[in-house]
């Protein structure tokens, strides 16, 4: 039952009755076509570790629940779902997690531990790659119309960063100059699922609130035990609990090395914005010495005033001659890292 209307099980949404039909294409062929952009764009890379929702929502049952939820639809047949995740888009380095066909949607899902403002540029590399399986061997540019799936982009964000509850990311917000009538945008929604938000979407769909009671569960746990202790007494609860627990019996050891590379992928995280503060802290100190320079200020006063070892202040002064009058700061630190001032 769709929405009070009853469908035969192998039964499909409009767009693809309307691509198969209409244009003359199956829906087998539609599947080959997504996995023939898939070979083109090269398989999956033996480095890439699968992440735990994906694994989870790669299942057709599990994103048609989530589907529903967010959207209040009731589709009941599995089969009405067609996935059209990228495997692997080699030439961009990176792998979406999961879109399907449902309906005349093309849904994509993205899970993140972070905060990425770039996720519409990233949305739009993915539903580019998409939409060209889909219309594989149609006539784009006779003078009938092809019809597309309508896309939607959600993103569940879960990362320790306080965000809002929920809140849209826009690809116009990444233009250079934005003009009053916009040609290309993209939207994103993003939902906050970590514990105490999105409570309503969280009841419509089991799954992903136990999703969330699991990252919970590992997080309080990571801050009494070491990791792999920790993970071992999260994943014990959970599974005494109810939570996720079929999924943990089965895919124990898998669970374990994917959240292993999350865990490490996070730190990285950490770390690159750690690095990049000290690197813009440096930069900012280059700047401030090339103005007291400029001021008449001698070298021992501006170690002085800034407190650094006269031979680091008289090193940036030495460099920064080098590219006056503009004392590009960044490129002044980059001679300087170089140097091993």
């Amino acid at each position: 039952m769709v929405n009070g209307t009853k469908r035969g099980p192998k039964q499909l949404g409009e767009i693809i009755l309307d691509t198969a039909n209409v244009n003359g294409i199956s829906t087998e062929f539609l599947e080959k076509s997504i996995q023939r952009l898939i070979n083109i764009l090269g398989t999956p890379s033996a480095t890439y570790k699968d992440r735990i929702f994906r694994m989870l929502v790669k299942e057709k049952k599990i994103a048609l629940e989530i589907y529903n939820a967010i959207n209040d639809t009731h589709y009941d047949n599995p089969e009405d779902v067609i996935i059209t995740t990228l495997e692997n888009a080699v030439y961009l380095g990176m792998k979406n997690d999961v879109s399907f066909i449902i309906g005349s949607e093309l849904v994509l899902f993205e899970q993140q531990s972070t905060n990425n403002p770039n996720m519409p540029l990233r949305n739009l590399f993915y539903v580019t790659c998409m939409l060209a399986a889909l219309t594989m061997n149609t006539n784009i540019y006779g003078s009938k119309l092809i019809r597309i799936p309508e896309p939607k982009f959600i993103v569940f964000y879960n990362g320790l960063e306080e965000l809002p509850e929920q809140f849209n990311m826009s690809l116009s917000d990444a233009y250079e100059k934005k003009s009053q009538d916009i040609s290309l945008e993209l939207k994103v929604k993003v939902l906050n699922v970590n514990r105490g938000y999105n409570d309503s979407l969280m009841k419509k769909s089991p799954t992903l609130y136990q999703y969330m009671m699991f990252v919970d569960t590992v997080r309080r746990f990571q801050k009494e035990y070491p990791f792999e202790q920790a993970m071992e007494q999260a994943i014990d609860e959970c599974i005494r609990t109810g939570i996720l627990s079929d999924f943990l019996r089965k895919s124990r050891a898998e669970v374990m090395r994917m959240w292993l590379f999350e865990y490490d992928q996070e730190k990285h995280i950490e770390m690159e914005k750690e690095e990049s503060y000290e690197d813009g802290k440096r930069e900012y100190l280059i700047t401030l010495v090339v103005k007291l320079k400029n001021k008449g200020k001698t070298v021992d006063e501006i170690a002085d005033i800034l407190e650094e070892p006269v031979e680091k202040i008289q090193k940036i002064c030495e460099i920064s001659e080098n590219y006056a009058p503009d004392y590009d700061a960044q490129k002044i630190y980059q001679e300087l890292e170089n140097s091993e001032y």
